[in-house]
């Protein structure tokens, strides 16, 4: 090791992603607790509208919560390349035949500008990073709505989403099998607005994967 990268080691250690707890000697990303203890999303046969499939790494409960919102709000961006190993490792496991292409849920100027990144972006290039595959912006928001989090009511949310994203060149995704990304997978609204939009261009499949999906 370096004599610089020990010292930052010391002065800055590598803390658990969902917990903030010290990582010990050969952990990556999580603890021990939060490697075994978190709910692991469990594969159903439901999903969202015009989804061929959805998948996620764990439930949004408890620790992952937590540990979502602080990266999402909180500024954590360092926690995206974790994010994005983790995730990378359920794409391997769900769709081992591959896929098209890997793009993402964008979120509006506005809301990058506010927030300082598109967090959804930053996992999707740590996952293009562990795949060897680089993702491609093939949707853009042109709405800027009312955050989902603030709408209970699922027609509320289909609604709030409806003409909110475009794709941005269709020729590229006519035929094509998508793999779209997400951090948090709710009523599944978004995901299945950017699904439709995506099928109307002529994409052949839209399979979404989420860091986290709420338990129904």
């Amino acid at each position: 090791m370096r004599i610089a990268e020990w010292i930052k080691s010391l002065l800055f250690p590598p803390k658990c992603v969902l917990c903030k707890n010290i990582l010990e000697n050969g952990e990556i990303d999580l603890c021990k607790p939060c490697r075994c203890d978190n709910p692991v999303y469990k594969r159903k046969s439901s999903r969202p509208q015009f989804l061929d499939s959805f998948t996620a790494v764990w439930y949004y409960e408890e620790k992952v919560r937590s540990g979502l919102l602080r990266y999402k709000f909180g500024r954590y961006r360092s926690y995206a390349q974790s994010y994005g190993r983790l995730l990378a490792m359920v794409l391997l496991e769900e769709y081992p035949e591959g896929f098209d292409y890997l793009t993402w849920i964008p979120v509006s100027r506005r809301r990058r500008l506010q927030r300082g990144f598109d967090q959804v972006e930053l996992i999707a290039y740590a996952v293009g990073r562990e795949l060897q595959v680089k993702p491609v912006p093939l949707l853009k928001k042109i709405r800027h709505n009312r955050p989902q989090s603030g709408l209970r009511d699922s027609a509320h949310r289909r609604a709030n989403v409806l003409g909110a994203y475009k794709v941005l060149t269709p020729e590229m995704v006519s035929g094509k099998r998508i793999v779209l990304l997400d951090d948090i997978l709710t009523t599944g609204a978004t995901a299945s607005e950017c699904a439709r939009v995506l099928k109307t261009a002529g994409a052949k499949e839209v399979h979404c994967a989420a860091m986290a999906a709420v338990r129904k």
